[in-house]
C-alpha cells in the first residue's frame, strides 16, 4: 500500500471493462428511447436512428470494431442532435435529457479510456 500512489479515485478499478458496461448501459437506453418516441409519437425515425447509431455502439463494445476512436465519434455526433433538438424544442424532455445523457457517456468512455491508457504498461521491443 505505501508504494500505491496517491490518486483521488484509488478506491475504484477503473479499466477498459467500465467504459464497456457504461456504453452499454447508454445502449439500452439510446433504444428505449427510440422505441418511446415510437410507440407515443408513432416516430419511425427515432426508432431507425436510435437502432442506426446503437448497432455501431454495440459492435464497439463487443470489440467486434475499435472502441477508440469511432464511440466518442458518434456519442459526440448523438450529443449534437439531442443538443440542437432541444434548443429548438426548448423541452427538457426527452431531447434535453438525451442530450445530457449522451454527453456524460461521451465524457466517462473518454475519461476512462485517457486514465486506462496512461495506466497500461509501455512495451518495447
Amino acid at each position: 500500500m505505501a508504494d500505491m500512489a496517491f490518486h483521488p479515485f484509488h478506491s475504484f478499478v477503473i479499466d477498459l471493462n467500465t467504459s464497456v458496461i457504461v456504453l452499454w448501459v447508454y445502449i439500452v437506453l439510446l433504444l428505449a428511447g427510440g422505441l418511446m418516441g415510437f410507440l407515443k409519437a408513432g416516430s419511425k425515425i427515432s426508432l431507425i436512428t436510435a437502432a442506426a447509431f446503437a448497432l455501431p455502439l454495440a459492435l464497439c463494445a463487443r470489440a467486434t470494431i475499435p472502441m477508440y476512436p469511432i464511440a466518442p465519434i458518434l456519442l459526440g455526433l448523438l450529443a449534437l442532435v439531442f443538443a440542437l433538438r432541444y434548443s429548438k424544442r426548448r423541452k427538457f424532455m426527452p431531447t434535453g435529457l438525451m442530450a445530457v445523457v449522451t454527453t456524460l457517456t461521451l465524457i466517462i468512455v473518454c475519461w476512462i479510456y485517457s486514465t486506462a491508457a496512461a495506466t497500461l504498461p509501455v512495451v518495447r521491443h
